[in-house]
């Protein structure tokens, strides 16, 4: 037992180090609306590398449940601790407001890194859909209290003055029920303050659209798409590429051929799933996990 005692003082002997899963953990309370991340850690001393998460839903819609089961369960395998994040939604919120949960979320996951084991220095950022906006949006937008390593974009629209130009111009590629559903909710262009496509208008989701304010510097992005999405046009997604290499960031592209929106839908196809190792090979890559 003195041994044993000793030992432990020293630090020689190491005690098992058990996983972390805990669910409605609060991060924020913006003007008193508690809100709520799910939390995973390994096994293992760590420390991990990390993603923060943020589910799609039209700017209206879903949980930290929704819409990212594939990806969790892909970061799960892949020994990543992971942290899935609610935020406000409309009609009640609209942008910026959940920017701004989304890097309270960044705050809170990088001032608690210690305690669930992650290492502050390989945590990723990842979205989808809308999801995918505010984290595009974050992270072109991001200061030295919230930049990530990292950025992993599951078919956001990078730029939604084109979107939404295309869903006006072009009706017949896009599934208009769903689109159509989300603006009556105060989604879609009405989630910005927009009402028309009029000047004005434009200019509003042309400001917030992430694909003009890329800049060196930026962490490096993985744009993951479906070639057949008929939510968000795939163009939005090489063009949001083609900027960040422009001014010297870095971006990597990944199509799902055929893919429709969401992953859930790939999930069909074992000719789509190339995306999971694929996605865990570049975090490792740029995390610099090894």
């Amino acid at each position: 037992m003195q041994n044993c005692t000793a030992l432990l003082a020293l630090g020689l002997l190491a005690l098992p180090v058990f996983g972390i899963d805990k669910l409605d953990v609060e991060y924020s309370r913006p003007d008193g609306k508690p809100l709520l991340l799910d939390i995973h850690v390994p096994e293992g001393k760590g420390p991990f590398p990390a993603a923060i998460v943020v589910h799609g839903g039209g700017f209206d819609q879903g949980t930290k449940k929704s819409y990212v089961g594939p990806v969790l369960e892909v970061l799960t395998k892949a020994n990543y601790a992971w942290f899935s994040i609610d935020y406000r939604l409309a009609p009640d919120y609209h942008f910026p407001q959940p920017v701004e949960d989304v890097n309270n979320a960044i705050r809170w996951v990088k001032a608690h890194a210690k305690e669930y084991h992650v290492n502050p220095s390989k945590i990723a950022l990842l979205g989808e859909s809308a999801g995918a906006y505010l984290i595009t949006y974050a992270a072109t937008h991001e200061t030295p209290a919230t930049k990530l390593a990292a950025t992993v974009d599951f078919y956001g629209p990078t730029d939604y003055e084109r979107a939404a130009l295309l869903r006006r111009d072009h009706p017949e590629r896009f599934d208009m029920e769903s689109a159509n559903r989300h603006l009556a909710h105060g989604g879609g262009i009405k989630y910005f303050g927009v009402d028309e496509l009029n000047d004005a208008g434009l200019a509003k989701l042309r400001a917030a659209s992430a694909v003009h304010a890329v800049h060196k510097g930026m962490a490096p992005f993985l744009i993951i798409h479906g070639t057949a999405d008929e939510q968000v046009a795939y163009e939005l997604s090489p063009s949001m590429c083609d900027a960040m290499k422009k001014v010297g960031a870095k971006c990597d592209l990944i199509g799902i051929e055929g893919g429709k929106h969401g992953m859930g839908s790939w999930e069909k196809s074992a000719e789509m799933q190339h995306w999971k190792p694929e996605l865990i090979a570049w975090l490792n890559k740029t995390l610099g996990v090894k």
